[in-house]
C-alpha cells in the first residue's frame, strides 16, 4: 500500500472475514422512507456513496491539523459542529405556485447537523446494504461491525479534542486503519488512493458507481 494520504498517515487496509457481495444482493434498508423494505446494493450506493465519500474527504483533512496539535482549528470544530452542514435544504411549500399555509408563510426550513453525525448515519446505512440474506442482523455484518469500531475510535478522539488532549492524534491514526477496512468492504477506494482529495456531491441518486 502506498504511504501518501491526505492525512499523511500510514494506513494498512485489511480485509476481514466478510465477503464482498454481488451487486444484485437484496438488502434491508434502515430508517427513513425505506424502513421495513428491501433494496439493492446499487440503490444503497446511489443514496449513500456521495455522503460517505464527502465525509471521508473532510475527515482526512483533519489529519494535518491534528499532527500540528492545532486541536482548536475551525476545520476540526466544524466537522463535529451540530450546525456545521445543511443535511436537508429548505424548500418552499407552495401548492401549484400558491401559498395555502396559515399566515401565508410557505418558507421551508433547512435541517442542519454535523458532518460527523451524517458520516455515522450514511456509513451505517451503506454498510447495512452489504448482506448475504435478508434475515441477518445488522450487528452481524462485517461492514456494520467495522463502522461501529470506527465510530468508537472517533468518539474517543472527539472527547480528547474537546479537552485539548494531544493523545487525540493516536485515536485518529488508529481510526484510519478501521476506516480503510470499512471502505474495502463497501467497495470504495482506500484512503491513500488519492480519490478523496476531491469534493463529492451528497445528492441522492447521482451515481451508483465511483466517479
Amino acid at each position: 500500500m502506498n504511504t501518501q494520504t491526505p492525512a499523511n498517515f500510514l494506513a494498512t487496509s485489511t480485509l476481514g472475514a466478510g465477503v464482498l457481495l454481488s451487486s444484485s444482493t437484496p438488502a434491508e434498508a434502515s430508517g427513513g422512507a425505506t424502513a421495513g423494505k428491501y433494496t439493492t446494493i446499487p440503490i444503497a450506493k446511489r443514496r449513500y456513496y456521495g455522503r460517505v465519500q464527502q465525509a471521508v474527504h473532510e475527515y482526512l483533512e483533519l489529519g494535518p491539523l491534528l499532527i500540528k496539535g492545532d486541536l482548536a482549528n475551525p476545520v476540526i470544530e466544524k466537522f463535529f459542529d451540530p450546525n456545521g452542514i445543511v443535511v436537508v435544504e429548505a424548500k418552499r411549500k407552495d401548492v401549484n405556485g400558491q401559498c395555502t399555509k396559515k399566515g401565508n408563510d410557505c418558507r421551508g426550513y433547512e435541517v442542519r447537523d454535523s458532518r460527523w453525525n451524517d458520516m455515522k448515519a450514511s456509513m451505517y446505512l451503506l454498510g447495512n446494504a452489504f448482506r448475504i440474506n435478508q434475515t441477518k442482523a445488522p450487528d452481524n455484518l462485517p461492514t456494520v461491525q467495522a463502522a461501529k469500531v470506527f465510530f468508537t475510535k472517533v468518539n474517543a478522539m472527539e472527547k480528547r479534542i474537546s479537552k485539548n488532549d494531544k493523545s487525540a492524534i493516536q485515536y485518529y491514526a488508529d481510526s484510519l486503519d478501521v476506516l480503510d477496512k470499512y471502505l474495502d468492504l463497501v467497495e470504495l477506494p482506500p484512503i491513500d488512493s488519492g480519490h478523496y482529495e476531491q469534493e463529492f456531491s451528497t445528492l441522492v441518486g447521482e451515481a451508483a458507481r465511483i466517479t
